[in-house]
């Protein structure tokens, strides 16, 4: 089967819990007769005894990884916390990496003993073969072994070297060498020394193991652990600049507002916003309202293309120039030009849809444009109906786009509902999603206020499995 650690071969399937929980009994049951094998080999304390005890001290060294990492492959991908960068560098991923090189467990360990009193030296046939030498160049001596060690690594290995001479400790560490054919390898090195009848340290034996492809696959697996951990925090950072953002952009009422003020014939507005099921998809939908200079009433809703950072980041410029040229007194249809050149001329371009509406409380008419909008949908006498829209193609898509005009006339007591098309939309289609809004008519005939309104909305239509946010606005006309 291939390694998972490899990004150039098929990835296997995650396996099943209950196959999890079956490997890591069969791994405790190896591990406990392995051990057994090595506490026998602690009788015999020549060199094939070490041999055997330093070949089982390496099984159960690696068996105890790989229960570890089964664990962790039960509990699942962990997630990602401040302290995942302070891991330590000898974190062992799992020894599957081992089956890459070619041979067995065996041609990749090799075992020396050097004699101090007779300066005899012995090498297994797998250690020159691990270090690239002939047999007939014979074997190096502990004065000789460091010319073929990375400098780096020359002090650690005389070190290691020193302290089982010296001192009498075991050699567990591990170094880099620079074979005889030029290739870079990584050693690990067990070892104790052995004593004469006085106590002395006669000789010191070692088992050497090539774990170059081991270290290989553990900086693989730390790297794409810690690129994953990356984009994570991205990903979490971007998500929450779009929350504060859009909370920073959207309207600050809540509730009921009441434009203009003090007219009888005000438009009474609520607005609610409803999340995609996807907390990450914060996207470019926006609902404004607010009084004009001249006594009129503003009423957009809108929705630009993409998610995150990017796209609120867009909204909220095109949201602020649609306020200012509102403010300015520009009308609806010409208004939708210019937020087309806007998009068309930004930095990062992008597509949008959008309304906008202009409220005369005066005579009660409603002007209004669209671009690639669904309409407003008027609900009056118990029944609903969409409005005509007038010409209007997406913001962003076409240079130089002419953008129509329409207007109604309003009647006390009617409602209008503004929405994007997340509202609507389910799969591939929001036919039935607009069906569904119309057939709100006969109930939202009996509602008082906008909230109301919007609440209603709200029950209808906020699924837990909304595929995309959207935007609903609800305004009223006074009597």
């Amino acid at each position: 089967m291939p390694s998972h650690l490899f990004a150039d071969r098929p990835s296997p399937q995650p396996p099943e819990r209950d196959t999890v929980d079956a490997l890591i009994t069969q791994t405790r049951r190896l591990r406990g007769g392995v051990d057994a094998v090595r506490r026998d080999a602690l009788v015999d304390d020549d060199a094939h005894g070490r041999w055997q005890r330093a070949l089982c001290d390496l099984a159960v060294h690696h068996l105890d990884d790989l229960g570890t990492h089964l664990d962790q492959l039960k509990e699942g991908l962990p997630e990602a916390g401040p302290d995942d960068e302070d891991q330590e560098e000898d974190e062992q991923p799992g020894f599957e990496a081992d089956a890459l090189l070619p041979g067995s467990l065996l041609s990749r360990v090799g075992s020396a003993e050097w004699n101090l009193l007779t300066d005899e030296v012995n090498w297994s046939e797998e250690l020159f073969q691990i270090f690239g030498r002939t047999p007939e160049s014979g074997a190096m001596s502990l004065d000789e072994l460091p010319s073929m060690v990375f400098a780096e690594d020359q002090g650690l290995l005389t070190a290691m070297v020193t302290d089982c001479l010296v001192d009498g400790k075991p050699i567990d560490g591990e170094f880099r060498i620079v074979r005889t054919d030029g290739r870079v390898r990584t050693l690990h090195m067990m070892g104790e020394p052995v004593l004469d009848t006085d106590g002395c340290t006669a000789s010191m034996w070692a088992v050497l193991r090539d774990v170059s492809e081991l270290r290989r696959s553990q900086r693989a697996v730390r790297e794409s652990r810690d690129s994953l951990q990356r984009q994570r925090h991205i990903a979490q950072t971007e998500h929450r600049l779009a929350v504060e953002l859009q909370e920073a952009v959207l309207p600050p009422w809540r509730g009921s507002l009441r434009l203009p003020q003090g007219n009888p014939a005000a438009l009474d507005i609520a607005a609610h916003y409803l999340p995609a099921a996807t907390s990450a998809l914060i996207g470019g939908d926006w609902y404004d309202a607010l009084e004009l200079p001249d006594g009129r009433s503003l009423l957009t809703v809108g929705d630009l293309t993409g998610h995150g950072v990017t796209a609120t980041g867009a909204m909220a410029m095109l949201l602020g120039a649609l306020r200012g040229m509102a403010v300015a007194g520009i009308r609806p249809g010409d208004l939708m030009s210019h937020l087309n050149q806007l998009l068309d001329h930004s930095v990062q371009p992008a597509l949008g849809s959008a309304v906008c509406c202009q409220y005369d409380p005066a005579t009660r008419v409603l002007s209004w444009a669209q671009a690639g909008h669904p309409a407003p949908v008027l609900f009056r006498d118990g029944t609903g109906r969409a409005l005509t829209p007038p010409d209007g193609v997406l913001l962003g898509a076409t240079s130089g786009a002419g953008y129509g005009q329409a207007e109604v006339q309003l009647r006390p007591g009617d409602l209008l509902v503004l929405h994007t098309d997340g509202l609507t939309r389910r799969g591939t289609s929001d036919e039935s999603g607009c069906r569904r809004l119309l057939e709100l008519a006969g109930r939202l005939e009996t509602v008082r206020t906008a909230q109301d309104g919007v609440r209603m909305v709200v029950e209808e239509f906020g699924e837990t499995d909304r595929e995309d946010d959207a935007c609903v606005l609800v305004a009223r006309i006074g009597s």
